[in-house]
């Protein structure tokens, strides 16, 4: 296996906000092409179609993380010798670029830019509403995202989170979630599932394309979200074992690893949980699950977080077993838990019901107590009923 450290930067929510506002340019997107949440992006297809202003002075900023810690970064590149890439097999041996996130001391290392400008191009290029709406692939390298390169890291070992976004999002749609991960004390893996999104760069400097992106009826989703299994127990094994991987790989509790994932990446929680014993409690963020759990499948905690429209998880919810929660937000659409919201807005496009601040405020308070709880032993009374300070967030039964 080889292994190839680089800061190489991440692509952004653009991705996703590109996919989002390229509904509104051609009638397709994720909202379409997303069969593991379609009724849960058909809110933000219906948003999309409203012609965004113009918004050449875009200036993207994600909230400041919340945690008592700053949020180092570094990007590494990872190659599993042991498969083929299975989209583009004469790529040869799978690659992998994935953003390290961590616990940092305050006021060390430099701001660390958004995506690269290959990543930042290969979104415009895929979906040109966001270039209509004045964004460039400078604005979005540029967007603030409170992260640091080099940044010094807090001593001892902290719990790993591993995130994988939704289908045709790259990475860095979970940024603002990542990164107030890493300043409560969390070491996070954001994934990127190479030519499943608009770009990854890689570790020669190319940027992938997608490969699935354009023919979703004939994919199978219970064989992308197994794929993505594969990705993650690789990533795992790499940060776990010696310090090859990733410089600051001593920094992983090998023993307290967590997973959350977007629509798509929320099945691949599941599917990972289910493949792999080391990931001891999921996060669904508003997928379908690719395929359902059987009963005795997946008895770690697992919390469901998802729209009022999310009412396929019946059946994975009976079959859950040990710790679970169901929470449903209101005013939510599909791309409240992630950046995307908030980019749109920032680029002009129409805000949902639930403003995109709040939805990024609830998905990083609920995800980061679940993983407090499960991983950490640490008691949050924020999961043991609804809350006076977060009323559009319903429990269920």
């Amino acid at each position: 296996m080889n292994t190839t450290s680089n800061r190489r930067r991440r692509i952004g929510a653009v991705a996703v906000l590109a996919l989002a506002a390229s509904v509104a340019a051609t009638g397709t997107g994720l909202a379409v092409t997303t069969p593991p949440s379609i009724a849960h992006a058909t809110a933000t297809t219906a948003a999309a179609t409203d012609v965004a202003a113009p918004a050449p002075s875009f200036r993207g900023t994600l909230p400041p993380p919340t945690g008592p810690y700053a949020a180092g970064e570094d990007v590494i590149h990872l190659t599993d010798a042991s498969r083929p890439d299975p989209w583009v097999p004469s790529s040869g041996p799978r690659q992998l670029t994935v953003t390290m996130l961590y616990p940092a001391v305050p006021g060390t290392g430099t701001p660390a830019p958004y995506t690269t400008l290959g990543e930042a191009a290969g979104v415009l290029q895929r979906h040109q509403a966001l270039a209509s709406a004045g964004v460039t692939p400078q604005n979005l390298a540029g967007i603030t995202t409170h992260a640091f390169d080099g940044a010094r890291p807090q001593s001892g070992k902290h719990p790993l989170v591993v995130l994988s976004p939704a289908y045709e999002d790259p990475r860095w749609t979970l940024t603002a979630l990542a990164t107030d991960l890493a300043s409560h004390g969390y070491v996070v893996a954001l994934v990127g599932h190479t030519y499943e999104d608009s770009g990854e760069t890689l570790a020669d400097g190319r940027t992938s394309s997608c490969m699935i992106c354009d023919s979703p009826a004939g994919l199978d989703f219970d064989a992308v979200a197994a794929g993505r299994a594969l990705d993650v127990s690789f990533v795992i094994d790499r940060l776990t074992h010696g310090n090859t991987a990733w410089p600051l790989a001593h920094l992983v509790d090998k023993h307290e690893i967590g997973m959350a994932g977007h629509s798509l990446g929320g099945a691949a929680a599941a599917a990972t949980m289910i493949a792999d014993p080391r990931v001891r409690a999921g996060v669904n963020m508003d997928g379908s699950f690719h395929p359902d759990p059987a009963p005795g499948q997946l008895d770690r905690p697992f919390l469901m977080l998802g729209t009022t429209a999310a009412t396929d998880w019946e059946h994975t919810w009976a079959a859950l077993g040990g710790y679970k929660r169901w929470l449903t937000v209101v005013g939510a659409n599909h791309f409240s838990f992630s950046d995307l919201d908030l980019l749109l807005q920032e680029a002009g496009f129409p805000a949902p019901p639930l403003s995109p601040e709040r939805g990024i405020a609830i998905t990083r308070e609920y995800v980061t107590a679940f993983f407090d709880r499960t991983l950490e032993g640490i008691d949050s009374p924020l999961l043991d009923g609804p809350s006076p300070d977060n009323p559009e967030v319903l429990f269920r039964d």
